[in-house]
């Protein structure tokens, strides 16, 4: 034998040939994890299928639109859609509305808060599926933070918001919440109550709820009081507000809903 052949011992043929029954079962087990995570993924969208995908984008733009408009701040605001007679679009926990993704969005059962699918929903989902479920008019639940409505927010003896017609025309008599946690039962349960014959409502120290028959009129609203409140606070004590006839007349368009 000449020193430059190389000789291979037992056992580091041992250590580098691998048997068939092992490389079979190595492809086989592969296959069967890619075919459970397609599974799962395939069940985890199945339910998002049944819902128009021209709702998801109309979603997901009124909730950039909100961003744009100073609405909301971060992961501040959340946004809920009803989508069919008991399921609603929610905006995922943590999510920014201002840029939010498909896959920052929740399914739920309206009746019962279940999760259908993506998620998890927002911790105030609560309030939006409860508001939803008590009224069947309302498509569409706001929870925002801009900065002048929040600052009414923390002064809790300011009740007339009349400045402009907008308010009494469009949004009507504004509710007061005491401040509850957020994401508790007990604050969307006084939330509920509130919007049961409200379409906004201020949530001491914490921020607003208004609502809507569809995505643009709920952040109509939003947007006409945070117009609102930020006159009364430029005016100070100068501020003039609209007469009570005026308002009577103005919120004649809710005396019948």
């Amino acid at each position: 034998m000449n020193n430059g052949d190389h000789i291979t011992s037992p056992a580091a043929k041992v250590k580098t040939s691998t048997p068939p029954v092992r490389i079979f079962f190595g492809f086989f087990g592969i296959a069967l994890i890619r075919k459970w995570i397609q599974a799962g993924s395939q069940a985890k969208f199945r339910i998002m299928e049944n819902v128009d995908q021209q709702l998801v984008n109309d979603f997901i733009e009124a909730c950039h639109l909100a961003g744009r408009l100073g609405l909301v701040r971060c992961s501040s605001g959340n946004l809920s859609l009803r989508v069919g007679p008991d399921t609603a679009l929610v905006t995922a926990s943590r999510s920014w509305l201002q840029d939010l993704r498909e896959d920052q969005i929740a399914l739920c059962r309206i009746s019962t808060g279940e999760l259908l699918c993506g998620g998890p929903a927002s911790v105030e989902s609560r309030f939006h599926l409860g508001i939803l479920h008590a009224r069947r008019e309302i498509a569409c639940v706001f929870h925002f933070q801009s900065p002048a409505a929040t600052t009414f927010a923390c002064i809790p003896d300011v009740t007339d918001f009349n400045i402009v017609p907008e308010v009494p025309f469009y949004i009507g008599p504004i509710a007061r919440v005491p401040f509850l946690l957020p994401g508790t039962a007990p604050l969307a349960d006084a939330v509920v109550a509130a919007m049961r014959d409200h379409d906004l409502a201020i949530l001491q120290n914490h921020g607003l709820v208004t609502v809507g028959t569809t995505l643009r009129h709920a952040i109509q609203n939003a947007e006409f009081f945070e117009l609102a409140c930020d006159l009364m606070l430029r005016a100070g004590d100068r501020v003039v507000m609209l007469t009570p006839d005026a308002v009577r007349t103005l919120r004649e368009p809710h005396a019948g809903a």
